[in-house]
């Protein structure tokens, strides 16, 4: 028997033990999809994190939400109404974001000129990664009729310790090395453009308060050092993201409340040259990752080798992060549930595999369950954000997941 992660809170049953998803049952919400594989978005969820981040976090930071967290249609013209700013990473994400009125930030290597000059036109800010990403957009905008908004994206000399993903610290294709950053400063004004301040972002899904304390710190401190170089005070500094949320056995959620204590402290006490300068946190899979259930529906059961497993409907070319292959070193089960017997005690060890033809898709093994058959409904937690649009949706060329908004 092996242990799975923790199912987030806020998930409950109906008298009948029927998992219960933005107080609705997921069966209905399943008929109202059309069917699974589903994934399902719970919007009191997302609701709950961002009034714990008001309630926690210096009034003075603007919380940003990272769209390639998850970019459903849905789920960006709801949370707009909820956050202070959009951070894309593509070309793509801009065509979803551009319309729905909130300021965007546009981070990301190999920007061509044709999506330079379209951010420009836009007003969009964007995250410059290189020196010759500068002078591109530079040229772009000298043919035009509006200063580029720029910021430049900073490779800081430390990073997020015990992150998920580190992007600092080493040499990289994400920004300009920090030593380098205030020539690129003093460069971008000596030109005219509209320079929007620095985005310093040194990696993502920590639970360990104490690494994000210092890590923000550090960044702020950074940033002063920076502006001092170059003479120019930032608007705005991104100071990145970075929290997590328990996926495995053993993940404990993250102290929201003492990182918000001490960045309060950081930036009561900054330097006099960020005095003026507003500052940003971008999240996404601590906003939208717990909100989302993935849905898929068990098609057969069968024994093999004293071994019993459930086949379902969906699989990795849905969820790959499930499966383990996502970044994972060695595979752990995700939280997942029997979702029409939530409440019902386990009574066998059973392995959920896809209907994919790999012995990848294995969405959860030798976990606990109370027995299910053919037709129940396999619910898989922590979906809201790197699911779907992270994995390889095109493999075998199965049908592609519903998504729907709670």
């Amino acid at each position: 028997m092996k242990p799975m992660g923790p199912i987030p809170p806020g998930f409950e049953a109906n008298a009948s033990g029927q998992l219960l998803i933005g107080g609705r049952l997921v069966s209905d919400i399943v008929a109202e999809a059309g069917g699974t594989p589903l994934f399902v978005y719970d919007t009191r969820i997302i609701e709950r994190q961002i009034e714990r981040f008001r309630a926690t976090m210096p009034s003075e930071v603007a919380l940003h939400y990272a769209v390639k967290a998850n970019p459903y249609g849905e789920l960006l013209s709801w949370i707009a109404q909820q956050v202070d700013g959009f951070d894309i990473a593509s070309f793509g994400e801009l065509g979803r974001v551009a319309h729905l009125g909130l300021p965007i930030s546009f981070a990301g290597p190999g920007k061509t000129d044709q999506q330079l000059e379209t951010a420009i036109r836009a007003g969009v800010t964007i995250n410059l990664e290189s020196e010759g990403e500068a002078e591109r957009a530079l040229a772009i905008a000298a043919h035009g009729s509006r200063p580029p908004r720029l910021a430049v994206r900073v490779n800081p000399p430390f990073t997020l310790k015990g992150a998920g993903m580190k992007m600092g610290g080493l040499a990289s294709q994400f920004g300009v090395d920090h030593e380098r950053a205030p020539a690129l400063i003093r460069r971008l004004v000596a030109a005219g453009a509209e320079w929007r301040g620095l985005h310093i972002f040194t990696g993502s899904q920590s639970l360990h308060a104490e690494a994000l304390i210092d890590v923000q710190a550090a960044t702020v401190a950074l940033a002063a050092e920076l502006a001092a170089q170059a003479g120019a005070s930032p608007p705005e500094v991104n100071l990145g993201g970075g929290f997590g949320i328990p996926y495995f056995p053993g993940d404990e959620p993250l102290d929201l409340e003492a990182v918000g204590a001490a960045l309060s402290k950081v930036l009561a006490e900054r330097p006099k040259i960020l005095a003026e300068t507003r500052f940003a946190i971008e999240l996404g899979r601590w906003l939208v990752g717990e909100a989302g259930v993935y849905l898929t529906r068990i098609v057969d059961r069968k024994e093999s080798r004293d071994e019993t497993f459930l086949v379902a409907d969906g699989g990795l070319q849905h969820m790959l992060a499930a499966t383990g292959n996502f970044g994972q070193l060695l595979r752990r089960n995700y939280p997942v549930a029997i979702a029409n017997k939530f409440t019902s005690e386990p009574s066998e060890a059973i392995t959920i595999t896809g209907c994919l033809c790999t012995p990848l898709d294995l969405l959860a093994h030798e976990v606990a369950f109370p027995r299910a058959e053919p037709g129940d409904l396999v619910a898989i937690f922590c979906a809201g954000a790197y699911g779907l649009s992270a994995s390889p949706q095109e493999f075998l060329s199965q049908p592609r997941a519903r998504e729907l908004l709670v």
